[in-house]
């Protein structure tokens, strides 16, 4: 009996240490405090055919301390795979560079490339740049756990490749000699372009099943610039330099042939309103922001709407082949660029299709609180936070701030919402403040649908 459960048990160790899928990190610097110690908050995402867990350790350079860590979970609904979204905070003596690793677990069974032993990077790059005065910002990506193509079917997909600083995003594969995955054996059946882009074409039946795709992503200055550590020292980067680095690793699915390559038969594909990949919108702080998606398939069956997005993302089935995400930012995320990738799938008698990979990134921005003050008749007052009219015929007060009124159309296919209107606002009082108008507040007056 006790041979039999023992044998059970290194049964269940097995199967649960042979389910890795991939992983995604990037992070969000934070405080620095006068003795020169920083926090920067790690935000990855782990995936596995259950959900299991696995812990980055440090691989170089001084990792500070974990302080907190909170752990979400996504699952996809025919359990074919769950990610985790854990973001964990750390504090650091010094905004010197480190690196963590991902090590110690096992990719699905059978994987094409041989691909066994799972093992990811990251390069957390702190010190204050010359050109915007701050801390370094990774870039910013996501993906979902696996990634499915039909064998007889070109395929294009461009990865979310964003960087808040502003800098060149460019894409590799993993090295082996640099320790960035065991072993770095890139798919056969895919190409990459330096811009992240991957593209699929049609093979054979034999190169059917699962790929360990195990990527890089890096951020490249777009001029020379200095990078100062908290005690001083400083390091010049070129624009062939790379800042930071962080994984991308995920799972290709390499399906049976289908009957039409034809999007839109049996490979659904994206309709309006689906924002545009790699499309940039903006939110704000406890505003709830709304991603309508929809997509056809006159053959087959769209089952359902795949994402991989930050925690507290929400999806709503609105009918057939049509989905709403929605995200309410909290106040910690104020600042962040944050990154939203879904797919769509459908099936057809006992196969599986996706449509091609769509992704967008959400920027938080700031918006500072306004009070009102009422204008009085001292001739001392020399600031009201809003020009209010008026019939009061005494002297009037010296206004620093100016009020415009503006008229806008936004022209849509289908009926917007009260947030998608307020968040239509906030990304036009970003691009103004873009332009130098600072301290800007806009309000909504008035508007009508038609």
């Amino acid at each position: 009996m006790l041979l039999c459960l023992l044998l059970m048990l290194l049964l269940v160790c097995s199967t649960q240490a042979n389910q890795f899928l991939g992983t995604v990190m990037s992070y969000y610097p934070g405080n620095t405090n006068a003795d020169g110690s920083v926090t920067v908050d790690l935000r990855y995402k782990l995936n596995f055919q259950n959900c299991t867990n696995l812990s980055w350790e440090c691989l170089s350079g001084n990792c500070g301390t974990e302080s907190l860590v909170a752990r979400t979970i996504y699952e996809e609904r025919n359990g074919e795979w769950c990610q985790t979204e854990e973001i964990s905070t750390r504090q650091l003596p010094s905004n010197a560079p480190f690196q963590m690793r991902l090590n110690g677990g096992h990719w699905i069974d059978n994987i094409t490339n041989g691909i066994v032993n799972s093992r990811a990077v990251t390069l957390v790059e702190l010190r204050n740049r010359s050109d915007t005065g701050k801390a370094n910002l990774s870039p910013q990506t996501t993906i979902i756990a696996a990634v499915r193509v039909p064998s007889n079917c070109q395929r294009d997909f461009s990865l979310l490749a964003f960087d808040p600083d502003g800098d060149n995003v460019q894409c590799r594969y993993g090295n082996t000699s640099l320790s960035e995955c065991n072993p770095c054996t890139a798919p056969s059946v895919l190409s990459l372009s330096s811009s992240c882009s991957l593209s699929f074409s049609p093979t054979s039946s034999s190169n059917e099943g699962p790929y360990a795709v195990q990527l890089v992503m890096e951020d490249f200055p777009t001029q020379t610039i200095t990078l100062t550590q908290t005690d001083g020292t400083q390091t010049t980067l070129t624009p062939e330099d790379a800042i930071s680095k962080i994984p991308v690793q995920f799972v290709l699915w390499v399906d049976p042939a289908v009957p039409s390559c034809t999007e839109g038969l049996y490979l659904p594909v994206f309709v309006p309103p689906t924002p545009t990949n790699r499309a940039q919108l903006y939110t704000s702080v406890n505003m709830v922001i709304e991603i309508n998606i929809q997509a056809e398939a006159n053959i087959s069956t769209i089952s359902g709407l795949l994402i991989s997005g930050p925690s507290n993302i929400n999806q709503i089935p609105l009918g057939p082949g049509q989905f709403r995400l929605t995200w309410t930012p909290f106040q910690t995320e104020e600042g962040g660029s944050y990154p939203i990738c879904f797919v769509v799938k459908a099936d057809y008698n006992l196969s599986t299709f996706n449509s091609d990979l769509r992704c967008v990134i959400v920027t938080v921005i700031n918006d500072p609180t306004t009070t009102t003050t009422t204008p009085t008749t001292s001739t001392d007052t020399t600031a009201v936070t809003r020009t209010t009219a008026t019939t009061n015929s005494a002297v009037r007060p010296r206004l620093v701030n100016n009020v415009i009124g503006l008229r806008a159309k936004v022209s849509s296919t289908y009926q917007l919402s009260n947030n998608q209107v307020l968040s239509y606002i906030q990304q036009v009082r970003y691009y103004l403040t873009n332009y130098g108008l600072q301290n800007l507040t806009i309000n909504l007056v008035s508007y009508t649908q038609n």
